[in-house]
């Protein structure tokens, strides 16, 4: 874990330092150097990123509102194991969702074209020699693409739903795009469907958008099993 270095001279506010604990500690989680089941006190926490107890506290509790992490009785805290079949019904909102926006997108006026997806044909109808290559990058482009899809669809509260969904399933969707074929794939995909949307195919367009995504479902659930067991592995070795 990292350690936060304040400005010197300049005391943060209360609230940037547990929004600034709450970043760091989430990084920890997605980039797992804390892995599912690691347990740990507030005041490891608080020793290692040299602040106070109190905005510690009031950034685990954030991450346990979120899903993130357990408070054990008397024990501290623990990062929460990975339920695969929590995430796979998070995908199966995400893939209802999604589909509606799709029809309700195609079910538009010829020639209205909505601005979420103008920009998003910017983004993805591009040759491969202009594909961003970073997979972080791209994680987060993708994670847009579908966000505005939905967005497109003018309902807000579906939008927003979605949203929360997306961020729920962030911290292993994002290991889609660690392989190269996956990041190009992803482009091809995209622009495929949102071709299919523009052209107002909205049978077509669902079945790629499904295919899609339960592809990069079952891709991200082979990726996670591995890193986790890679993880384990390492931990134990360098305890050894």
């Amino acid at each position: 874990m990292q350690v936060i270095d304040p400005k010197r001279g300049a005391k943060p506010r209360p609230e940037n330092l547990v929004e600034q604990i709450y970043a760091q500690l989430k990084d920890d989680i997605f980039e797992f150097r804390l892995i599912p089941g690691d347990r740990f006190s507030e005041g490891e926490v608080a020793e290692r990123m040299q602040v106070s107890r109190t905005p510690v506290r009031q950034a685990l509790h954030r991450l346990e509102r979120e899903g993130y992490l357990d408070v054990l009785f008397r024990s501290g805290w623990q990062v929460r194991p990975f339920d695969f079949k929590h995430f796979e019904q998070l995908y199966d909102v995400r893939i209802v969702f999604e589909l509606e926006a799709v029809r309700r997108l195609c079910q538009r006026p010829e020639g209205e074209l909505p601005v979420p997806l103008a920009a998003l044909r910017e983004v993805w109808h591009v040759p491969a020699q202009q594909r961003l290559e970073d997979g972080r990058e791209v994680s987060r482009l993708d994670e847009r693409f579908h966000c505005q899809l939905v967005e497109a669809a003018g309902n807000t509260e579906m939008a927003r739903l979605h949203a929360q969904v997306s961020e729920q399933i962030r911290i292993i969707r994002r290991l889609d795009f660690t392989q190269a074929q996956r990041v190009n794939l992803t482009y091809e995909e995209h622009a495929s469907i949102l071709q299919a949307i523009l052209e107002r195919r909205c049978d077509d367009a669902q079945h790629q958008l499904r295919a899609h995504i339960e592809v990069s479902k079952a891709q991200v659930h082979t990726i996670t099993l591995h890193m986790l067991q890679s993880t384990r592995e390492q931990a134990m070795a360098g305890g050894g």
